[in-house]
């Protein structure tokens, strides 16, 4: 499954506002709960909460991936954001993020969902594909950036 198939427009945010950690993830369950396969917003959002205490999803460079498995989903679900502001995350490497990827599968559907989290943690590796997201202007951009960069480091 490509990135390309699970993101569009109405889930791309680029200067999201929001002052924590709290206020972004609630902002991008907020954005991710406008798709159908969104069976129960409240359920999704106790799932991606519950895995952010466990530990901080926030990976390092600038990058979070806020993600969780959850019955309250049909399908895969996802939204990303550029923060308008860089964001105290508790990321592991105590830098503030302003890239985030929200990502949300179903119970019984563990190998799509790791491998989507592959992938995404592989793009988001390179610092020149971090860069020109940060750069992006508006969504359109933020997903043609996305298809270019899988179509270039991945079979699709």
């Amino acid at each position: 499954m490509k990135i390309a198939e699970i993101l569009h427009e109405q889930v791309v945010r680029t200067q999201l506002p929001g002052n924590t950690k709290t206020d972004i993830i609630n902002a991008m369950i907020d954005m991710a709960a406008t798709q159908e396969r969104v069976l129960d917003k409240e359920k999704m959002r106790e799932a991606i909460f519950e895995r952010e205490k466990i530990m901080s999803t926030g990976v390092g460079s600038g990058f979070a991936i806020p993600h969780g498995k959850t019955d309250a989903v049909s399908d895969i679900v996802a939204a990303f954001a550029i923060t308008a502001q860089p964001i105290d995350y508790q990321s592991l490497d105590d830098q503030p993020v302003r890239i985030v990827f929200l990502l949300v599968g179903r119970d019984n559907m563990v190998g799509p969902h790791i491998k989507l989290l592959s992938r995404i943690s592989r793009l988001m590796n390179r610092e020149e594909f971090r860069k020109r997201l940060l750069e992006a202007q508006s969504p359109a951009e933020v997903l043609e950036i996305f298809r270019q960069e899988e179509e270039m480091h991945f079979e699709v």
